[in-house]
């Protein structure tokens, strides 16, 4: 039993240690930020990030798929720049990342970043979704939103605890492979996925204000999800879903949609 504590407290030091934030707080949330577990170092995420990305990119290139200019191109890019100048109000640091943003002209529906601002569209999720600027603003948003809050790192870091804690549980009480695996299966359900759906959630929100401050309507991110929802398809039970339902999105986004309005307003009379 004492060995058994020891060795718990030990892997409980380690994670608390690990404990930060990685951005303020939200508008949206009412200022109120969230601890993350950041146990994996950032240049390690980084270095990861850029090197699968490259692989993609040399892989589209390959196939002919890599667009990285032209019309369709710069419309998406030109979301994207106007978005960067308001990351330094989550981050100060993000301001200095070299963001970029690659198109892969495919069907597919969908957008994704690496950490450190690197960003990714297929063509299927504008021409398909029919994207207004300001829905690529609320796809964009959101995306920036999962490298300014390191979700990539957070992700890593919690299935790092939780390996450590699976491997010290397994080998002091004594079981077996297959129960161990069968534990890791229970821990994915019961971790890593709400994690995955709480991070989901939390880029939407962020995602909304960022989009709201570079002048994009907030309402898009609404529509945005309505668009999303008639392709989507059953996609099974929203308990082992890594996203939330798109009804749970909207709603979410409709509640918090006056707190952003300011924002948005503002940054529209400053327009020309």
């Amino acid at each position: 039993m004492r060995r058994w504590t020891v060795t718990t407290l030990a892997a409980a030091g380690l994670i608390c240690v690990g404990c930060a934030s990685t951005t303020t707080g939200s508008v949206t949330t009412g200022g109120q930020g969230r601890s993350q577990l950041l146990l994996v170092s950032q240049q390690e995420v980084m270095q990861e990030s850029l090197k699968y990305y490259e692989e993609q990119n040399r892989e589209a290139r390959s196939e002919g798929v890599l667009v990285t200019s032209g019309a369709e191109f710069n419309r998406v890019n030109n979301v994207m720049r106007r978005l960067v100048p308001h990351v330094g109000t989550f981050r100060p640091d993000a301001a200095q990342w070299p963001w970029q943003l690659v198109l892969i002209n495919e069907d597919t529906v969908n957008a994704h970043v690496m950490a450190g601002g690197k960003i990714t569209f297929y063509t299927g999720i504008i021409r398909k979704l029919k994207l207004t600027d300001d829905e690529i603003a609320a796809v964009m948003g959101h995306e920036m939103a999962h490298a300014l809050r390191e979700h990539t790192r957070e992700k890593m870091s919690q299935s790092a605890a939780g390996d450590l804690a699976l491997s010290i549980g397994g080998a002091l009480l004594g079981v077996g492979q297959g129960a161990t695996q069968l534990a890791g299966m229970g821990k994915q359900i019961a971790l890593d996925l709400p994690f995955s759906r709480n991070m989901e959630s939390e880029a939407d929100l962020y995602g909304l204000e960022l989009s709201a401050r570079a002048g994009y309507d907030p309402q898009a991110a609404v529509t945005l999800w309505q668009k999303m929802a008639t392709v989507g398809g059953g996609g099974g039970p929203q308990f082992l879903s890594t996203h939330p339902s798109s009804g749970d999105r909207m709603a979410s986004l409709q509640a918090a949609i006056p707190r952003v309005m300011p924002l948005y307003q503002a940054a529209r009379a400053g327009r020309p």
